[in-house]
């Protein structure tokens, strides 16, 4: 009978999760093109931050007949790398480059950047139709508002289309001065980064203020929307959830309120771009409407949109999962006849369960959140040593045995334990301890681009607890090793807990799961 509720909750639980939606406007409709789009044509481990990148005119001509399908104008960021050559191949796409020139600290790679978008304006007047001179470097702290102002006028002074500098909004406000450099006002208005983050569904409405705020600031001239845009992956900021619905749905709702109210807006961004994970993990290589690799669209006209668009294979998946569960706990009890306490069975229907519906969870997030071999390795090892944590337990209910201590699975010979099973156990609760501190870690001191292993440490977490729980060592002193891994849980728990808010799920639910390895790891004895 447990089995059987078990498959389905998962069934149940896993139809619900993949529930597609219908936006009432696609997010991309080949019938109305958008107005403009952010481009940069990096793809794979192709990056910015290294001046030997060189992207090759194929590469960029494949991009923007893709995009010419979609968009009438793309905008674009710098001169180098390669990207001298977009003006050239978006005029034979029939495309409008709104041209980008990066500025930071170094002078003279600023004087080539501004050479190079002047000539290219020239060059190309049909196609180029403005230029923007600065991105966000004010929010960088790389150039005063008053250079970047007399660098906006020297740059105006030698071309004919319209020039502009473009940052967050916040920024507009308190440099006022640019007012007068500037021909057009260029905001960026993205409300999963904002200080208080906006949730998915506030989005547009965020946006027509802000807008209507920057219009009575700067009155006379156009504010044009540089920026905005959501992300698909990553983690939650407060009350704002980066997803592929949210995206699609703001997106769409941004798209509608631009008609409305007629004004220009430019999406963030074209691709994804894996490169930005390096710097500002998995949420910063999510913005994309196209994949990073394949290039493929995100959300195809006509199609709904779920945030697990392979639903049928990850309940199947953790169906099996959980078979396997039960299974384990069955063939335990026939090597080893015993009569179970009731509650061992619901432990094991419960971890079983958890691990069925989370592992799909667990699997997508592993997916979309390595970065790198080293990232591969990492969430591979956790994902692996999560998924065995349900099945060992299985054993270990079943047979009565408590779970190994880090002595009897490090210490010197004499203390070891020689059972190959408790052994197999103890390495599936080492790895989760050891990475589930690290991202206990990274939450407490760097929390800002570090995702939420809630999926993962909850499939753990539960089999482990309960062991621990049902099955407590019979003698033994405290262990050290596991009391100090107590205290991280423990005090990174809280901490986690109160500085992301009560309004972000993911915070609360991974808090959830260190307090649950934290039980596990007190409890222990040695």
């Amino acid at each position: 009978m447990l089995f059987l509720i078990s498959l389905g909750a998962i069934a149940a639980v896993w139809w619900w999760l993949g529930t597609p939606v219908d936006l009432a406007r696609a997010p991309i409709d080949p019938n109305d093109k958008l107005q403009c789009i952010s481009y940069a044509p990096f793809r794979s481990r192709q990056t910015s931050l290294s001046p030997a990148t060189q992207v090759s005119r194929d590469q960029i001509a494949e991009d923007l007949a893709q995009l010419a399908k979609i968009t009438d104008c793309i905008r674009t960021y710098a001169t180098d790398l390669g990207l001298d050559q977009i003006p050239e191949l978006a005029a034979k796409a029939g495309l409008k480059v709104i041209q980008g020139i990066f500025l930071d600290k170094d002078r003279q790679k600023n004087l080539t950047q501004i050479s190079t978008a002047i000539r290219l304006a020239k060059d190309y007047p049909g196609t180029i139709i403005a230029l923007v001179v600065g991105n966000e470097t004010l929010l960088r702290k790389d150039i005063t508002a008053s250079d970047l102002a007399a660098t906006i006028r020297s740059v105006k002074a030698q071309v004919t289309v319209p020039v502009t500098y473009a940052d967050v909004w916040e920024f507009w406000l308190s440099n006022r001065e640019l007012y007068d450099a500037v021909d057009f006002v260029t905001v960026h208005i993205l409300p999963y980064w904002e200080n208080v983050p906006i949730p998915a569904e506030s989005a547009a409405v965020h946006v027509d203020t802000i807008r209507r705020q920057m219009a009575s600031a700067f009155p006379g001239k156009e504010i044009f929307i540089g920026e905005i845009g959501w992300p698909s992956e990553g983690r939650m900021r407060e009350s704002a959830l980066p997803s592929r619905v949210n995206q699609a749905r703001v997106v769409s709702e941004i798209l509608d309120l631009a008609r409305r109210e007629n004004f220009r807006v430019n999406l963030f961004e074209a691709y994804d771009e894996s490169w930005k994970r390096e710097i500002e993990g998995t949420v910063g290589g999510s913005w994309g409407l196209f994949d990073s690799v394949q290039r493929t669209l995100k959300y195809p006209p006509g199609i709904p949109i779920s945030n697990f668009p392979f639903w049928k294979l990850q309940m199947c998946s953790g169906m099996a999962l959980a078979s396997l569960v039960f299974g384990v706990a069955w063939l335990t009890l026939r090597r080893k006849p015993r009569e179970p306490r009731l509650a061992s069975w619901f432990a094991i229907g419960i971890s079983a369960t958890t691990a069925g519906i989370l592992f799909g969870v667990a699997a997508q997030k592993a997916f979309y959140e390595s970065d790198g071999a080293g990232g591969w390795l990492v969430w591979g090892s956790l994902l692996l040593a999560t998924t065995a944590s349900p099945v060992f337990g299985a054993n270990a209910l079943m047979s009565g045995r408590p779970s190994a201590s880090f002595l009897e699975l490090l210490g010197p010979e004499g203390y070891r334990t020689e059972s190959m099973l408790a052994i197999m156990h103890g390495l599936a609760l080492i790895v989760t301890v050891v990475i589930g501190t690290e991202t206990a870690l990274g939450l407490v001191f760097d929390p800002r681009f570090i995702d939420f292993p809630f999926a993962p440490l909850t499939m753990a977490a539960v089999p482990f607890a309960a062991v621990t729980l049902l099955n407590p060592p019979e003698k033994g002193i405290r262990a050290v090793a596991e009391s100090m891994f107590a205290g991280v849980f423990f005090v990174a728990a809280i901490y986690v807990g109160f500085n992301e808010g009560p309004a972000n799920w993911q915070s609360l639910w991974t808090c959830g799961a260190y307090l649950l390895l934290a039980v596990t790891m007190w409890r222990a004895r040695a």
